[in-house]
């Protein structure tokens, strides 16, 4: 027997007999074989004992690299199990996944597992793992798993879909599991984890299927890793915009009367209602023209504008309504936009014509990708679509582009950047076919960024389906990579509804068709803002912006509801605290709804005509007249609350 084994730098290694994986390393270097918790063989992820008897591209992973955290991260989910089922033999298991996030495990039993036992299991699971326990890879029989798992139909279900009569397995003293790519060889190895959470989940993911409690936790090689993820996803759970939403009472959804459908409380409907209002006057002072149209349309729009056969499988099913007529909750707006440019013949001189809409729309979510405002089945989106000449785009590009520049700017939205996503042309079932309409299009979308001057990346098969488009992605609170908006180049949906425009020569002419959002649908938009200020909303966007308190209802009421009546009288969001409460109760009540001004009024200030003013996540109490108070809050609002 000879073979080679070539490294990743490109040297080779030839051997005469098998070897492991770890003894592969050992050969390399002591000290890689002391960090080596698995290795990649021919791209594939195998553990240390897996045996190289042949030509092969191997790579020696360690502790130090993002494959290896997945190694002891899917090792802890292991101990975890074991140490489940040790603890409640009547556990059923489900999936186990273990990626960038941490590692889960899908469990079963009439009593659930609640969040007060994780204690009690983290500490049977440090136990195993200061015994240093033997992990063994082991290959059982098919038939021999089967009986083992005979009492766990989930187990049973994801066994039947193993190939072959032998499964790749690992056991922990009596305790066999299977869909590990590599775990680590004892339990000694795993030296920082945390179980974290539960959630329900439901098997396979889909709503029909039996509801399961899903464990969450992580995993890490350091404790200063884990210490510091730790903290991440404390921050990430006091900015969670589900839980500010509860709290703040801005939002609710609840899944009896439908998931996935929000509904909007007063203090949230107001800051919905202010980003539309500013929406609508930044688009209409930038020559938008607003409209109305219908949820429904003919089914037939959406198979001549192609959803139907790329996007079919978001969208809700159809409506007939008996006379051979399909009706279709829409998707998307375009089709809608199109309608209003076909109405009317269409001259140049129309052009560039520009046509927005807070459109609602509706999109088939599975209840399993359903999260508060994030995701949802009904949604309304900040729409827009121009029309315009050949030679106009880049003109109107740079124009939207601008707009949505300055509306960032407005909302202080800062942590952002550029990707151009064009079509994979190998993807012929996702894009519209018709390479010469790519070609162009695409090398007019990134000739429009060049001379910009703008920095950018490159997607390849991030298009929409009609054509390419610029996506501008956030990076949200919670760390997450998000578009936030776009400007998409269209050809293809002039050219199927027969768009045309009389140009100056007489002869009819095909329009280019220019997508934009700006700010995407309000839902995901007031979620993403929720989170950035952390529920803290500058004072211009909200629900409440000042907080009257009055030291004594009886004696200072009549001056709280004065001062209230000029704030409302000149457009401020102003409430007063009535309740028979203490006043150190109001305030801090008022600090916990993050009112950006709470107002004290005593005898001092209805003497002198004056307020006490306190500023949110300040203890510092101001007194002036009601007139600078005005003019400050006023000053503040109109500015967008910028500082400068």
């Amino acid at each position: 027997m000879s073979f080679s084994i070539t490294l990743p730098d490109g040297s080779k290694k030839d051997f005469e007999e098998s070897l492991t994986i770890a003894d592969l390393a050992h050969n390399i270097a002591t000290s890689l074989g002391k960090a080596a918790v698995a290795g990649k063989v021919n791209g594939e992820i195998k553990p240390l004992d897996f045996k190289l008897d042949s030509d092969s591209e191997v790579a020696i992973i360690t502790d130090k690299d993002e494959e290896g955290l997945d190694v002891l991260r899917a090792t802890a989910a292991f101990v975890f199990e074991a140490v489940a089922k040790r603890e409640y033999p009547e556990l059923r298991l489900g999936e186990h996944v273990a990626d960038e996030g941490g590692f889960y495990v899908d469990t079963d039993k009439d009593d659930q597992i609640k969040v007060g036992e994780l204690p009690k299991l983290e500490k049977a699971m440090q136990k195993v793992i200061k015994n240093g326990e033997k992990i063994e890879h082991v290959q059982i029989a098919k038939s021999e798993l089967e009986d083992l798992y005979k009492n766990d139909k989930f187990k049973s279900e994801l066994l039947a879909k193993v190939e072959g009569d032998t499964v790749d397995a690992y056991k922990l003293g009596d305790f066999v599991d299977f869909g590990f790519d590599a775990l680590l060889p004892n339990t000694g190895k795993i030296k920082q984890f945390k179980l974290l959470s539960v959630a329900g989940a439901y098997w396979l993911g889909k709503s029909s299927n039996p509801m399961l409690q899903r464990i969450f936790g992580t995993a890490f090689f350091k404790e200063a890793d884990l210490k510091a993820d730790l903290k991440r996803r404390q921050e990430i759970k006091e900015r969670d915009h589900r839980t500010i939403g509860r709290d703040l009472d801005l939002f609710f959804v609840d899944p009896k009367v439908g998931a996935g459908l929000p509904y909007w409380m007063p203090k949230g409907a107001t800051i919905r209602r202010v980003v539309e209002r500013y929406i609508i006057d930044r688009e209409v002072a930038d020559g938008y023209q607003h409209v109305y149209t219908p949820v429904l349309m003919n089914l037939d729009a959406y198979k001549t504008s192609g959803h139907w056969a790329h996007y079919r499988d978001d969208m809700f099913p159809p409506m007939d309504m008996g006379d051979g007529e399909m009706l279709e909750l829409r998707p998307m707006n375009c089709p809608s936009h199109i309608q209003i440019f076909k109405h009317h013949i269409r001259s140049y001189r129309d052009l560039p014509l520009r046509v927005a809409e807070l459109g609602m729309m509706h999109r088939y979510e599975k209840s399993g990708a359903l999260s508060g405002l994030q995701r949802v089945r009904e949604m309304t989106l900040n729409d827009g679509h121009t029309f315009v000449a050949l030679d106009q785009v880049q003109t109107e590009f740079a124009k939207i582009l601008k707009l949505i520049m300055d509306v960032y700017k407005d909302f202080d939205i800062t942590d952002y950047y550029f990707r151009l996503s064009y079509r994979d042309p190998k993807n012929t079932d996702k894009y519209f076919a018709n390479d010469e309409m790519w070609e162009r299009s695409q090398k007019m979308l990134k000739g429009a960024m060049d001379d910009l001057g703008l920095d950018y990346v490159e997607a390849e098969g991030e298009a929409a389906f009609y054509g390419p488009k610029l996506d501008i992605q956030t990076k949200t609170a919670l760390g997450n990579d998000e578009t936030m908006s776009t400007i998409q180049l269209d050809f293809m949906l002039p050219e199927r509804f027969g768009l045309t425009y009389v140009g100056q020569d007489g002869e009819e002419h095909r329009p280019v068709m220019i997508h934009r959002g700006i700010v995407g649908t309000m839902e995901r938009f007031i979620a993403y803002l929720t989170e950035i200020y952390k529920g803290a909303f500058p004072t211009w966007l909200a629900p409440v912006q000042a907080e009257i308190i009055p030291v004594n209802n009886e004696a200072h009421g009549e001056y709280a509801e004065k001062v209230r009546a000029e704030l409302a009288k000149r457009g401020f969001r102003v409430e007063v605290d009535d309740r028979n409460e203490k006043m150190g109760y109001k305030i801090r009540e008022s600090q916990t709804q993050k009112v950006p001004y709470t107002l004290v009024l005593g005898d001092e200030e209805m003497k002198s005509g004056k307020v006490n003013v306190r500023r949110y996540g300040t203890d510092e109490e101001v007194s002036k007249s009601l007139d600078d108070f005005i003019n400050e809050i006023d000053a503040d609002v109109k500015s967008y609350s910028r500082e400068n």
